[in-house]
């Protein structure tokens, strides 16, 4: 079976790096990975190129249109990637038997409402998943919709899924493969980390804020805000950048800003999978309104000041703390971490095991 698998950016790519590898190693499966989105972003480290390094050939490359993340921009871009993908899809259909995506970008959306004539059939990993402070929860109900096979990573989700299509047939819980990257990644020492990143761990705050999509408008506020609790620190804080999502320019341009002069700020562009990992191994706690907080961190034992609404809905563990973007909430957020005990690594996303069960259910529609 000829798989072409859809990636967008450095975070969707890692996330489905476990399963690249199985599909990789499959005699009966031909992998054809399709890049796009930030991948070709020089603004965002030009991750296309982490792909080449992880062993991996890349089918396509498709550059898709990316300037600016007002309103206005993104909406152009949907329109302009899903003419891009029209024209690949018409070109390539008759080399693709499965369309592989994941989760609930606007690229991803226009990628796959360009195959919709097309008819190739979709699998969609994490469907059913709700983020009530995004726009992207509407885009992954709709991927949801224009696909055939459905992998998701809570019971939950599966029925939300089955809700959607009114049907069970094609759903199936399989768990996180996030999960399955913590167990088969090899934790950087902290001597490794500062050799890659030129930064010696010293037990930082971790911080990954993106912008919430909904409320957008609120988003200047909401990095001061956070900015002004970071400012009150002297321990170590490692900032990864934003996504490119509506305002994220604004966000960006405020930690640069509020890094200058700083010795204790770290700003990072892209710490890629074995050193994000690595980082949160080696972190005090995190702070930020990242998937990956609600989703991995739980497997490293650390606590989270989820932020805001951007994760609203999801389902979280006991480390996740749901904190308003305001200052004192959030230092009495982080007030509160220091009282509570030492965590365990249970995760109810996952035991590791995913991937393994995704290839045998592609292989029963081989």
């Amino acid at each position: 079976m000829r798989i072409a698998v859809l990636t967008s950016s450095r975070a969707d790519y890692s996330i489905y790096l476990p399963l690249l590898k199985k599909i990789k190693q499959e005699p009966n499966f031909s992998l054809k990975i399709i890049a796009f989105g930030t991948h070709l972003s020089k603004l965002h480290g030009y991750t296309l190129n982490a792909i080449y390094e992880d062993g991996f050939d890349v089918y396509k490359a498709i550059k898709t249109p990316f300037k600016n993340n007002a309103p206005a921009d993104i909406s152009n871009a949907i329109g302009k990637t899903i003419i891009e993908f029209a024209s690949f899809w018409k070109s390539t259909q008759n080399e693709i038997d499965l369309i592989v995506c994941l989760g609930d970008r606007y690229e991803m959306f226009a990628a796959i409402t360009a195959n919709s004539p097309f008819n190739i059939p979709v699998a969609h990993l994490y469907g059913g998943d709700t983020t009530l402070g995004a726009f992207d929860n509407a885009f992954r109900h709709a991927i949801t919709c224009m696909s055939t096979y459905h992998f998701t990573s809570l019971e939950s989700s599966a029925k939300r899924v089955a809700q959607l299509i009114n049907t069970t047939e094609n759903v199936h819980c399989v768990g996180s493969l996030s999960i399955d990257s913590i167990r088969e990644t090899t934790i950087l020492t902290n001597d490794e980390f500062k050799e890659k990143f030129g930064i010696e761990l010293q037990n930082p705050i971790l911080v990954s804020f993106h912008p919430e999509t909904i409320a957008y408008e609120k988003n200047e506020f909401y990095v001061n805000e956070l900015i002004a609790v970071l400012s009150t620190f002297e321990q170590q804080i490692i900032i990864t950048m934003p996504n490119a999502d509506t305002m994220g320019d604004i966000i960006r341009k405020a930690f640069v800003d509020f890094s200058r002069g700083r010795k204790n700020i770290y700003i990072v562009e892209s710490l890629g999978t074995v050193g994000y990992y690595s980082c949160l191994e080696h972190c005090k706690f995190v702070i930020g309104n990242s998937s990956s907080g609600i989703a991995e961190a739980a497997s490293f034992g650390k606590y989270v000041i989820n932020l805001g609404d951007r994760q609203k809905g999801r389902e979280s563990g006991k480390n996740v703390i749901h904190c308003v973007v305001q200052r004192n909430e959030i230092l009495n957020s982080v007030l509160k971490i220091k009282s509570l005990p030492v965590l365990n690594r249970d995760n109810i996303y996952g035991d590791g095991n995913s991937a393994d069960r995704i290839i045998r259910i592609l292989k029963t529609i081989s």
